[in-house]
């Protein structure tokens, strides 16, 4: 999980917000499965305990312990006890359900379209917030990290670094609310990616493109950061486009 860092939006700050009214379990497993799928906590990691939860979800400790249990028996989190217990994320995740692109298609409707002008709108403004900031040296190093991670990840957690990388940039905009709509078209779009293969080739270039929106952040540039971001969205989009229509 990211630690606490000064003047970092932090990912987990923003997912782990409280839920509305109406449905408070329903939308407590959704913000722990974000935390999880986004990779905000990763597989093996222990999950902020019980009470801190509870308190930043402004659920009841009852209500927490019913999402909980229903990530447990969906394979998600595992439950440990003794003096280092508590609730950590499974080392293997089940595997997303596919569905077949045609279906896919089908049931989208204008979806698609949706999801990819709402992602960018929201992830071009957040390279170009960031790179528009005077960034602190923690920022800096959360943002290489997450880099890194991507960059060094194997074929079966790409989506899941990918993800967090591109939630990094969001933290360091200095927004918690922007980071939580990225958070949240962002796992729209990896459901619309479970149904189309990982191309090498794309990854090679999806990685290029990575360090160079990193490279204008850090350097003050938002104008090639907003214009290497929209490049970069341009090309996922293209391929949903390819696959889905």
């Amino acid at each position: 999980m990211v630690e606490q860092v000064d003047g970092v939006s932090r990912a987990d700050e923003a997912l782990f917000r409280p839920v509305r009214a109406g449905n408070p379990f329903e939308e407590t497993v959704e913000r722990l499965l974000q935390a999880i799928k986004l990779g905000v906590v990763g597989p093996g990691e222990r999950l902020p305990s019980e009470r801190d939860l509870a308190g930043r979800l402004s659920v009841s400790r009852v209500t927490l312990r019913e999402a909980i249990r229903a990530l447990t028996e969906s394979g998600y989190v595992e439950s440990r006890r003794g003096r280092y217990g508590g609730t950590f994320v499974n080392e293997r995740l089940p595997k997303p359900r596919r569905i077949g692109a045609k279906r896919l298609a089908r049931e989208l409707g204008s979806g698609l379209e949706d999801a990819l002008v709402l992602r960018s709108a929201l992830e071009v403004g957040a390279a170009e917030a960031a790179a528009s900031r005077e960034l602190s040296p923690e920022e800096r190093d959360h943002l290489r990290g997450s880099l890194a991670g991507t960059a060094a990840a194997k074929l079966p957690d790409y989506r899941r670094m990918d993800s967090r990388l591109h939630l990094a940039i969001a933290e360091v905009s200095g927004s918690p609310s922007l980071t939580s709509a990225v958070a949240d078209v962002r796992m729209r779009l990896n459901a619309l990616l479970d149904a189309i293969p990982l191309l090498e080739r794309n990854i090679v270039h999806s990685d290029e493109q990575h360090q160079a929106i990193v490279d204008a952040i850090l350097a003050a540039d938002p104008t090639t950061a907003r214009r290497t971001m929209q490049e970069h969205l341009a090309g996922t989009a293209a391929l949903l486009r390819a696959f889905l229509t």
